[in-house]
Order: C-alpha cells, then sequence, then structure tokens
C-alpha cells in the first residue's frame, strides 16, 4: 500500500473533487473539454513527442503491438457479445478503447516517471486514431478522413513527430509556454471524468459491472497473447500492461449518445468500470513491481 498509495491516490483524488464539485456546483464541462482536447492535450503531445529522447522508431513495436492489443480485445469482446445476445454497437468499443488519455497519462507519470510518458503517448495516439475512425463506423457513424485530419490532437502529432524526425529543438522561448500549456492537460482529464460521472444514469448497473470486469480481463489476456509474439523492451511491457488494464473511455458514452446506441447502458459500463478500476490497477501494478523485483534478482 505504501507503494500503491502515492500512485493511485493523486488520481482518484483528483476524480473525486471534479464529482464532488459538480454536485455542489452543477457545471457545463463542454468548453473546458473543447479547450482541452483543442489546446491543451495537443500541447502535451508537442512536449512529448519532440523530446531529445523521443524516437518514433523506437516505439515502432510498442505501436504495432497497441493497434494489435485493440482490434483483439474487440474481437474477444464481439465473441462475448454474440454468445450472450449483448449489442455489439453497445458493448464492444467500450471494451475496444480505454481511458488511455485522462488515467492512462497520469498514471504513468505517477506510476513510472516522466520517462514514461513517450510510451504512453503512442498508446494514447494508436487507440485514438482507431476510436474516430473503426470505433465510429461500429457505433453506425460516417468516418470523415478530412474531419479527422483537422483535429487539434493530430495536428499536434504530426507537428511533434516533424520536429523528432528533422532533429531540430524549440528554443526555450517556446518550450516554455508549450509546457506550460501541456501541463493543464492531465489535471483537466481528470476533473473532468469527475464531472462526467455526475451525469449519467446507473439504471443499468448488471451490464455495467459485467463491463467493467470484462474490458480490463479481456485486454489483459490479449496483452498478454500480444507479448508471447511480439518482444518489447521492459519499459514498453509495462505501459502495455498497464494500458491493457486501464477502464473504460468516456468518449465511448458521447459516441454511444450521439448514435443513439444503448446510451444508458455505455455510461453504467464508464462509470462502473472507473470506480472499480482501483482495484484491478491496483492488481496490475502489484504484479508489475513484483516481476520487477524478480527481474532485479535473476540478472
Amino acid at each position: 500500500m505504501s507503494q500503491l498509495l502515492p500512485v493511485l491516490f493523486p488520481i482518484f483524488s483528483i476524480i473525486l473533487v471534479g464529482y464532488l464539485y459538480a454536485r455542489w456546483r452543477p457545471v457545463n464541462i463542454e468548453f473546458a473539454n473543447r479547450m482541452n482536447m483543442e489546446l491543451f492535450i495537443p500541447a502535451l503531445l508537442i512536449d512529448a513527442l519532440s523530446r531529445q529522447n523521443f524516437s518514433l522508431l523506437d516505439y515502432q513495436p510498442l505501436a504495432l503491438a497497441g493497434i494489435i492489443l485493440v482490434l483483439l480485445s474487440g474481437v474477444f469482446a464481439w465473441a462475448f457479445a454474440r454468445v450472450f445476445h449483448l449489442s455489439v454497437p453497445m458493448f464492444v468499443p467500450s471494451m475496444m478503447f480505454n481511458n488511455s488519455g485522462n488515467m492512462g497519462l497520469p498514471l504513468a507519470i505517477l506510476a513510472f516517471g516522466e520517462d514514461a510518458l513517450s510510451a504512453a503517448v503512442v498508446l494514447f495516439l494508436m487507440s485514438n486514431l482507431f476510436h474516430f475512425t473503426l470505433g465510429t463506423y461500429i457505433v453506425g457513424g460516417k468516418i470523415s478522413w478530412w474531419n479527422l485530419l483537422k483535429m487539434p490532437v493530430n495536428i499536434a502529432t504530426i507537428i511533434g513527430l516533424s520536429i523528432s524526425f528533422s532533429g531540430w529543438q524549440m528554443p526555450e522561448l517556446l518550450q516554455v509556454p508549450v509546457k506550460m500549456l501541456a501541463q493543464i492537460a492531465i489535471p483537466l482529464m481528470l476533473v473532468s471524468l469527475g464531472v462526467r460521472m455526475t451525469l449519467v444514469d446507473l439504471k443499468a448497473w448488471r451490464i455495467g459491472l459485467i463491463g467493467a470486469i470484462m474490458c480490463p480481463l479481456l485486454s489483459v489476456v490479449a496483452a498478454f497473447l500480444i507479448l508471447l509474439f511480439i518482444p518489447l523492451e521492459p519499459m514498453q511491457r509495462t505501459e502495455l500492461l498497464l494500458f491493457a488494464v486501464l477502464p473504460p473511455a468516456v468518449l465511448n458514452y458521447m459516441f454511444a449518445e450521439k448514435y443513439h446506441q444503448h446510451p444508458t447502458e455505455v455510461a453504467s459500463i464508464v462509470v462502473v468500470g472507473n470506480a472499480l478500476s482501483i482495484f484491478t490497477l491496483s492488481l496490475m501494478l502489484l504484479y508489475l513491481g513484483t516481476s520487477c523485483i524478480s527481474q532485479k534478482m535473476i540478472n
């Protein structure tokens, strides 16, 4: 507990702050979310991808593993949904696309330090790309490649990777404001997640509980299968397993509401999944900590 508390307490305490504040003073979080998606998160991506120690080539195996993990989790979820007669557009996306932004990025930093941020960003980008393409298709929406290209997150990714490949170093005059904007992104994501939890209905708590259990379970099984065929260096392996155990993304609820795909049920999956993630994340962090100790003893 002395090792887990410094990692998990800051995350869940900030989520709780957002939840309690919204209960005390109901707020419209849409403006803050739009600012985050269009300004602060793009700054975070540029800051992470343009660092001198970041090379995309070093993260190719992790990016491939992340893509396969998303797709394989979807295959498992589709089979589960067909066997138990669940709606595929309602159930499958929540099993494929997890909270790699709101929770994955701060968790990586708190658990493993700034060095883990680049790996977490790569997985976030892979998940985000497929969520706005394949995820949109699954829930019945139309994919607009032009709108996808215009998204600030993707523009920032192109800028960050261009800086990385060119070897150009941003002058400090630019680095400071970019870093200051980037530092807003993660706390605001957590507060926003807490606020979102006040806006959903838990009437469908049974499917919420099923989804909360199956989301990390299916992804972790997929992750261990992938690691049998794609060897990753220790930090990237650790980040992939941490990515696998993350709860469903809040964006799943927003998609379900937009395309009328059982939003009440999806909201329950998201809320219950994020609430119970304190236990699943604790178990994974304990496993990763034990694995690191065992590896050091072997070496």
